[in-house]
Parts: structure tokens; sequence; C-alpha cells
């Protein structure tokens, strides 16, 4: 009797780890449903403006006190002569208008 008891626990200890076995999945073949795939048209590319106009409230001061302001991921720096933002070239270096009085 007590063999008989053994014996159905052993396999029944068996049976219950080897169901829960990573390896043993249930097949996805009667709940797979027929993928749709998705096109996103890309974005219309935005002109990028060389000049823009923005309240000097708004702009920041760097280091060497000349304002500028990021838009869309480029930086404009202020024209000291006319009040407008450029967009960066290396000749506002040397451009006195580029630079505060």
């Amino acid at each position: 009797m007590i063999k008989n008891m053994l014996i159905i626990s052993t396999v029944f200890t068996t049976a219950l780890l080897s169901s829960c076995s990573k390896k043993h999945h249930p097949s996805n073949s009667t709940t797979e449903t027929k993928s749709t795939t998705i096109v996103i048209p890309p974005k219309p590319k935005e002109p990028i403006p060389t000049v823009i106009t923005v309240n000097d409230k708004v702009a920041t001061k760097s280091v060497d006190g000349r304002l500028y302001y990021d838009l869309q991921g480029r930086r404009y720096w202020r024209n000291y002569k006319d009040g407008k933002y450029y967009l960066f070239n290396k000749s506002m270096y040397n451009n006195p208008d580029f630079k505060p009085q």
C-alpha cells in the first residue's frame, strides 16, 4: 500500500513539474489572426527659415553676452543692428553686427 502511494505521488509530482516546464508552450495557430501592416506616410519637410523675429525676453543669453534662440533644433543668433535672429553660420563670429554693444 505504501509502495503504491509512493509510485502514485511520484507520477503525480513528475506530471506536475513537466507541465510547468518552460519548454512546453501551447501553440498559437488556433488563435492567430491575419496581421496587417500599418504604413505611416512620411511627414512633409518644412522649410527651415533663415531669419526669425523673437522677443528678446524669451531669448537666452550666452556666456559672451550674445542673445540666441533655439527653434526646431537649430540655433538663431540676434543681429544687434536690425534686431532679427539669423540661423547660425561661421561668419557670425567676425561680424560686428552679432556682437552686443
